[in-house]
């Protein structure tokens, strides 16, 4: 048995995930929790966000984010490759800063303007 807390809404019901009885999951109030819980023991994912250098902005480092959840193991691969990204600004939100990492695309969350160097 593994106790889980939701966190698929603000009340983050205390799941029990019977992982030697199919992945029976107790304690949730919607099937979210079902769902969250069994994905939870057998593929956990997650988003990963982080920050990148932007060479020629208002500001040198732009904020970034998995286009979709990642397998859990991937997370140090992804980080890996993002700690090597280098973009020129301008950025625009949603922009796609690279594709296809670990199935999932590495996306601006935050638009940057160029510098004005002419002071």
């Amino acid at each position: 048995m593994r106790n889980l807390v939701c966190i698929c809404c603000p009340k983050g019901c205390p799941l029990k995930v019977d992982e030697n009885n199919g992945y029976t999951v107790t304690g949730n109030s919607c099937e979210k929790g079902t769902e969250y819980g069994r994905n939870e023991c057998i593929a956990p994912v997650r988003t990963v966000t982080s920050t990148i250098k932007v060479s020629g902005g208002m500001i040198s480092r732009c904020p970034v984010k998995t286009s979709v959840p990642i397998p859990k193991d991937k997370i140090f691969d992804v980080i890996a490759v993002i700690n090597q990204l280098n973009v020129e600004a301008p950025v625009q939100i949603g922009q796609i800063i690279l594709s296809n990492v670990e199935g999932a695309d590495i996306v601006a969350v935050r638009s940057i303007s160029v510098a004005d160097v002419s002071n």
